[in-house]
């Protein structure tokens, strides 16, 4: 037994000796291990240096070096010039031009002294395109220390190299601008002098102004060069507050035409051909020259659209003047057109200093004049003569087409009955009986607008009234203020039938169409959901103020928004006289000609005291600040004390 006991107290021994070693050793490891773990991250730290050296590192493709958000900046320092090109890897323009710009860059390389020639792919290299407003591609441009210079020339080897050694002179400044800079201290005396001028208020930090700046300098450039020129200028809105004041500027950029100091509306393009073509197109005369009968009698056989035709004695006729003027701010919306001929006055029954509109012969009819006569006087004034243009112009049932709704058919109420218009030769006689009826009805209702419409041309306007499927040949419909709609109940189209539904229409019997998704059970979050059943309701309350956002679901800026106006939603909850609240506009009617949708998104201010006058955010920065700002600037019912976030 103790031989037994003796073995045990060995064997205890031998395995405590054993557990000792392996505790030393894994003690061992572990100062191994954190010893490795420290060289790793030495590696590490070695890796993010190299990194770094890799960012900065500016890379050479056949001559081109390449150049990044994070490299530019160093790269560039110190360098007196440099050629710049912007591109995108999948713009076809770029591919092609990518090896003219390699011979570009090795012939600059052999310049006195090397001039460097680099690109940026400006899809990757955000930060650069935006500091140096890359919209298209490839933009090209030369750096002359530190400082963007744009070249807008042949792309070719011989044009480029040419402008960018010029640049490289040690002399070479830039040319001044084409476009006039207008201040307090000049702008009366420029717009009083010229002929035309077209001007633009802007605001520097407007990223639509930033955008449109380049467009419109190469304009002012090429419309310098014409005989005679066409200036164009710009003013500072946000230091000339008081010229931009004057002339209504609420939004930027706003664009004018003057004529001799006098403003017209600018309703043309935001680029460069386009503006151009628009302002060539408005320095010549809003009315062109009859000189025989023959030219009057085609545009009333077949034409679509009343002539407006003026007769006067000679161009020193004071009627032409004041007829002159009267065209110059709707020559886009009337053809106007002026004779000195004796055999033209008399066809037109017309005497010197007389304006007369004369319908197309599809139009006549005998509840209307063929045509209408004005007598000039010198006391009449320009404003006169367009009440009487805008007035006659629109004969008792008109043809509304897409090409001419904007310009003739906006006043409402409109009755407009739709069927398969055609006035060709094969048509015309099924056009005119469906036509002769609405006549019956629109001679005793005056103070409407009646027109006919071709169903397939307002497919859409009559799937809106729930009319798309109707099965009847004739559908009506009336397009009344404020954005309401209403419909008339299918059945077979007579003149008694058009005349009780205009009846119950202006006894106020008839309930409106509109398109609206479910009202919503549940809505008091932070950011009211409207739908076109509810905009009177919530948008309209005379009570609030509310800010609204239309919205697209598929818009990427309207889901980029979603955070920013949740936020907002939840920092003037506690305010309970402003509502912030959203619309799908493409689920809802908006039932308010005022509240226009021509992008996404749309947001307006509709203030407590003005409903009808809706202030529309334009400019500003889409985020919590920048709304706020916006909201708080207009509020008519803000109080002083509230939640923020």
């Amino acid at each position: 037994m103790r031989k037994v006991a003796l073995l045990l107290i060995v064997l205890l021994g031998v395995a405590h000796f054993a557990t000792l070693s392996k505790c030393e050793d894994d003690e061992e490891v572990k100062e191994e291990e954190t010893e490795d773990d420290l060289d790793d991250d030495d590696d590490d730290d070695d890796d993010d240096e190299e990194g770094e050296e890799d960012d900065i590192e500016v890379k050479e493709e056949n001559g081109v070096m390449i150049l990044t958000d994070s490299n530019y900046d160093t790269f560039m320092a110190g360098k007196d010039t440099v050629l710049i090109e912007f591109y995108s890897p999948g713009c076809g323009h770029c591919i092609r031009f990518a090896p003219e710009y390699e011979k570009i860059a090795q012939t600059l390389k052999k310049s006195d002294p090397p001039i460097p020639v680099v690109k940026v792919d400006a899809t990757v290299a955000t930060e650069l395109s935006e500091r140096f407003e890359v919209s298209g591609y490839p933009t090209i441009k030369i750096i002359k220390n530190g400082e963007p210079v744009d070249y807008d020339g042949d792309r070719t080897e011989t044009a480029i190299v040419a402008f960018v050694k010029e640049v490289a002179q040690p002399d070479w400044k830039p040319p001044p601008e084409a476009t006039l800079v207008l201040t307090k201290d000049n702008f009366d005396e420029t717009v009083n002098n010229a002929d035309i001028i077209l001007v633009e208020f802007y605001a520097p930090w407007c990223g639509h102004c930033k955008r449109l700046a380049p467009e419109y300098e190469k304009a002012a450039k090429e419309l310098s060069k014409r005989s005679p020129s066409i200036p164009l200028a710009k003013v500072d809105a946000t230091v000339e507050s008081e010229i931009a004041s004057r002339f209504g500027v609420t939004g930027y950029p706003t664009l004018k035409i003057f004529r001799k100091g006098k403003l017209f509306e600018y309703n043309g393009p935001r680029e460069q051909h386009g503006i151009v073509d628009y302002m060539i197109e408005q320095s010549g005369p809003p009315s062109k020259q009859v000189q025989a009968v023959k030219q009057v009698q085609e545009f009333t056989k077949d034409g679509d659209d009343a002539v407006i035709v003026g007769v006067f004695s000679s161009e020193q006729d004071t009627a032409y003047e004041i007829f002159l003027e009267a065209c110059n701010s709707l020559r886009e919306d009337f053809n106007f057109r002026h004779t000195f001929n004796s055999d033209v006055a008399k066809y037109l029954k017309a005497s010197p200093g007389e304006i007369v509109i004369a319908q197309p012969e599809k139009f006549h009819s005998k509840y209307e004049p063929a045509s209408r006569t004005f007598a000039v006087k010198d006391s009449t004034t320009s404003s006169e003569l367009q009440e009487f243009f805008k007035k006659h112009t629109i004969p008792l049932v008109g043809h509304r087409k897409p090409s001419n709704e904007a310009k003739r058919y906006t006043k409402r109420p409109l009755v407009v009955v739709y069927y398969g218009v055609d006035f060709s030769f094969d048509y015309r006689k099924a056009t005119q009986f469906w036509r002769s009826k609405v006549l019956e009805v629109a001679k005793d209702f005056p103070e409407y607008v009646f027109a006919i419409a071709d169903e397939e041309d307002f497919a859409d306007e009559l799937k809106g009234l729930g009319l798309g499927e109707s099965g009847e040949e004739v559908n009506v419909g009336i397009l009344a203020d404020g954005g309401k709609k209403f419909a008339m109940e299918p059945e077979e189209f007579d003149s008694d039938v058009l005349r009780d539904f205009v009846k119950a229409f202006k006894k106020g019997k008839l309930s409106p169409i509109i398109k609206s998704q479910p009202v919503p059970k549940n809505n008091k979050g932070p950011v009211k959901v409207v739908v076109g059943k509810t905009f009177d309701d919530i948008v309209m309350d005379s009570k609030k103020d509310v800010l609204i956002e239309f919205y697209a679901p598929w818009c990427g800026h309207c889901k980029k928004l979603e955070p920013d106006y949740l936020a907002l939603g939840k920092k003037y909850k506690g305010e309970k006289n402003i509502v912030i609240a959203k619309m799908d506009a493409t689920a809802n009617d908006v039932p308010n000609d005022h509240y226009k949708t021509e992008g996404f998104p749309t947001i307006y201010f509709a203030p407590s005291n003005s409903k009808q006058n809706p202030i529309k955010f334009e400019g500003g920065d889409r985020t919590v600040e920048g709304l706020s700002t916006f909201l708080e600037k207009h509020a008519t019912k803000l109080s002083q004390e509230r939640d923020e976030l």
